[in-house]
């Protein structure tokens, strides 16, 4: 999995629309493999961002889960402390 993609689902607060359309936009960029793509692919691109978000949203609304939400801060502590162990 790209690592630019984060795990969206069970945090507090919610995903908002633009983490889920900043993911879609990093699946479509690795799938294509393309980071900008050229005018002719633009609104292909552009329409496949639009539906992975709709998709990943209704997603994130039908999952459920027994487990507490994740605290978004400790979460974030977690990784910090993560990178600072793996690059030093």
């Amino acid at each position: 999995m790209c690592r630019n993609i984060r795990t969206l689902h069970n945090f507090s607060p919610p995903a908002t629309n633009d983490e889920v359309t900043a993911a879609a936009l990093q699946y479509v960029r690795k799938v294509s493999g393309a980071t900008r793509p050229s005018q002719a692919n633009q609104a292909v691109f552009d329409k496949a961002v639009a539906e992975i978000a709709h998709i990943t949203q209704h997603l994130l609304e039908d999952l459920v889960t027994a487990a507490p939400p994740k605290d978004r801060e400790v979460e974030a502590a977690k990784a910090r402390e993560r990178a600072k162990l793996r690059y030093g």
